[in-house]
């Protein structure tokens, strides 16, 4: 008989804003959610980080993952991610070596390379403009790597110091959305987490990839790959479709180039007016959302970790409702089991 165990399993935060809600009871729910996924033994609650996306609160990471932290006890917190080309590596090595150190153990670095926004934003975040193909990326990631491992000559004139950061070490990961991020991971020895959620046909190419190019570091003895996906989950196959309503709006706006509103409530989704041509469009985007019941949720969760190989499952669940979501992961918790019979509790050769 196999022994079965349950993968890891955690959630990706975005703070959504809703029609006729705002962005300060987006935050705050962001808080509730977390207490409730801790409850549920989810390992990681991580923020991302957009920028004048009205739909959108997450924008400060380290502010909202420290807030976070105070409000929960075990489950690891941080960034998913931090978009580096739109900070100082220094200031960001301060600032989570600075969560770390008040959080011992739980804090999570994810990185990224795009800006979580438009140019025009990005320009006004760094002063600069630093596209997200540049080769410049791959040198601020082991800039910011080399303050979390320099032990510090802190006052000469040629070594800069992120003091928090000596001794106080977040798991490092990078995000990415193609085969590209992954061989960068790979190559430099980090756990990688891959935005199924947001570029689905690159996902199994991209894991290839990641192993393939993986060599050991001082950060994980081996690779260790996390995708992360859109998982809408309810006790009911229509019911899940009703409340995924409001992301088949998401879909058709952001297509036609005009997303620039809080999400609309299910409700409101579901006498959104679209031409036969835009519905079979929306049908054809939601395909890649994990979005049913728990049978089919469970079947939709296998299929991805086996297509994927992935050590562990991350979800992005835009519902309105809190109890709704709630019920969501609570489904996708019972949905995440695999057969592999060694245990593993989402570190396992993450330094």
């Amino acid at each position: 008989m196999s022994h079965m165990r349950t993968c890891a399993v955690s959630v990706l935060e975005t703070a959504p804003v809703w029609q006729g809600s705002s962005p300060t009871a987006a935050l705050r729910g962001a808080l509730e959610l977390a207490r409730r996924v801790e409850a549920l033994g989810y390992l990681r609650y991580w923020v991302a980080e957009h920028h004048n996306a009205p739909f959108i609160a997450s924008c400060a990471p380290p502010v909202l993952a420290g807030q976070i932290a105070g409000v929960t006890s075990t489950i690891r917190v941080g960034s998913g991610g931090v978009m580096l080309p739109n900070h100082a590596p220094l200031v960001v090595a301060e600032q989570f070596g600075t969560l770390e150190a008040l959080n011992p153990g739980r804090v999570d670095l994810g990185i990224g390379r795009s800006p979580g926004t438009d140019l025009t934003t990005a320009r006004a975040l760094s002063r600069i403009s630093s596209p997200p193909g540049s080769d410049v990326f791959p040198g601020m990631v082991a800039e910011l790597v080399g303050y979390f491992e320099r032990s510090g000559d802190a006052g000469t004139a040629e070594t800069v110091v992120a003091v928090p950061a000596q001794e106080n070490r977040p798991q490092i990961w990078l995000l990415g959305s193609s085969a590209h991020s992954a061989r960068l991971a790979g190559s430099l020895g980090l756990p990688f987490a891959f935005a199924h959620h947001v570029r689905p046909q690159n996902a199994v190419s991209a894991m290839a990839a990641y192993r393939e190019a993986f060599r050991p570091s001082a950060w994980s003895d081996r690779p260790y790959a996390m995708v992360a996906a859109s998982v809408i989950a309810a006790d009911s196959d229509d019911h899940a479709e009703w409340l995924a309503g409001p992301v088949g709006v998401i879909i058709h706006e952001s297509l036609e180039g005009r997303r620039n509103r809080p999400n609309l409530t299910p409700s409101e989704a579901a006498v959104y007016r679209y031409s036969e041509a835009e519905r079979a469009r929306v049908r054809k985007g939601l395909s890649d959302h994990l979005i049913g019941g728990p049978a089919t949720i469970r079947g939709r969760v296998a299929e991805l970790l086996r297509a994927t190989g992935a050590d562990e499952l991350m979800a992005i669940t835009l519902i309105q409702d809190l109890s709704d979501r709630v019920r969501s992961y609570e489904i996708l918790a019972d949905a995440v089991a695999c057969a592999d019979p060694e245990s593993l509790s989402g570190s396992a050769g993450v330094r």
